[in-house]
């Protein structure tokens, strides 16, 4: 695996390019996979959420870890997995730590299976409803290069235009 650059690795927020391009599979899991996982906890923790997936801390590689309770002992992590959506399609609100402050109703599927493989290299599948399920698809859709603002309906991109706007606004600032 190529050297991934840790100091370069930190929340990124929308729009960054990294949050618009479908990322790269992980080709073999090594010390350096094994430090973007710790350097990843620290940012999802310090951030106060539940999951991250890799383009959200400046990488684009197939990665996310999830943690429900926000701590370091409960961390998952899924490797170039693939989730399946199944069942219903329910609409709640959801958050996201690179779409800052905007909180929005979101449809996604009540189940859905993911396979992935784990720090270890071991593959495993699992089927996931309600909470877990959502976060799979959230942290999936940003492997495909997908935000919570690409998800959000055209009613919601209104009431949250401001939000979005400032957000883009501190994007371009940041670049210059």
């Amino acid at each position: 695996m190529a050297d991934i650059d840790l100091e370069q690795c930190k929340i990124t927020s929308y729009p960054a390019a990294v949050l618009k391009q479908v990322a790269k599979p992980i080709d073999e899991i090594d010390d350096n996979v094994r430090k973007l996982v710790e350097k990843m906890t620290g940012i999802m923790i310090e951030n106060k959420g539940i999951g991250l997936a890799g383009p959200q801390a400046n990488v684009g590689l197939r990665i996310f870890i999830i943690s429900f309770d926000g701590s370091r002992e409960k961390i998952r992590v899924y490797i170039n997995p693939t989730v399946k959506p199944v069942g219903n399609v329910e609409t709640m609100e959801e958050g996201c730590l690179s779409v800052s402050g905007v909180f929005t109703r979101i449809k996604r599927y009540e189940k859905c299976t993911v396979t992935a493989t784990d720090l270890e290299g071991n593959e495993f599948t699992e089927e996931a409803d309600g909470l877990y399920a959502r976060c799979l698809q959230h942290e999936y859709d940003h492997l495909e290069g997908i935000t919570l603002a690409n998800k959000m309906s055209s009613a919601a991109k209104i009431v949250h235009r401001k939000a979005l706007k400032k957000l883009e606004n501190e994007y371009e600032s940041e670049k210059q």
